[in-house]
């Protein structure tokens, strides 16, 4: 599985197709801000030139927006695949202070014949997202920031050994990828390709726990 990694294209920009990959993961400047309301008007058309972007390029891609549902403002990722706009995940978690607003439900797509699970900025601090998606036998993760955080990548790394499955983050200026044996590659370049072989690997894990499920002879 090839992923490609865009974090500073911008509108014009436009190439005429990105570069030959499965799955393409952009930064938030490509779409910027979109408005549910002049979207479904046709005033703008910001979300079908991303999913045209994608009909050209012959492969899936996520992208970074800020949208704006009748005044509530959400960070979220726009996905698309073969020219249709597939759907559009928020961020779950928002920290006190902050001008937007939480979404709901975690994204898991089918991207590229593989199950992609999505984690957008405030959410990666939050391990219980990742472990979701892990359950939920997502085999890859893209990981989506405006800007760079210092525990980020250590993060990624973190939860790629720990949940088994590869993640790729576009944060800032940079791109990241962190693999299930905690290796991470950084790379500040206008784009960059990462090639990897997602696999459902699964090992017996063996607890006791003291005060359930107890029979009749009060063993365990």
């Amino acid at each position: 599985m090839k992923i490609c990694v865009i974090p500073c294209l911008r509108p014009g920009e436009l190439p005429a197709a990105l570069p030959q990959c499965d799955v393409a993961l952009i930064g938030f400047g490509y779409v910027g801000d979109v408005d549910y309301s002049a979207e479904l008007a046709g005033t703008s058309d910001k979300l079908g030139r991303f999913a045209r972007l994608t009909k050209h390029s012959g492969c899936a891609a996520v992208c970074g927006c800020r949208t704006d549902s009748r005044g509530l403002r959400r960070k979220s990722a726009a996905v698309a695949e073969g020219g249709r706009l597939l759907g559009i995940t928020d961020m779950l978690h928002v920290v006190g202070g902050e001008e937007y607003k939480s979404g709901a439900y975690l994204g898991l797509y089918r991207l590229g014949g593989y199950k992609v699970g999505l984690c957008i900025e405030n959410d990666l601090h939050f391990p219980e997202n990742l472990k979701s998606l892990s359950i939920c036998g997502c085999n890859l993760v893209l990981c989506l920031a405006e800007n760079v955080n210092a525990m980020s990548p250590l993060l990624i790394r973190a939860y790629a050994y720990l949940y088994g499955m590869p993640v790729a983050m576009c944060a800032g200026n940079c791109a990241y990828f962190a693999d299930i044996t905690g290796s991470i590659v950084t790379s500040a370049s206008p784009y960059t390709l990462f090639s990897t072989q997602p696999r459902n690997n699964y090992r017996v894990v063996t607890t006791r726990e003291r005060g359930a499920f107890c029979d009749d002879r009060g063993d365990y």
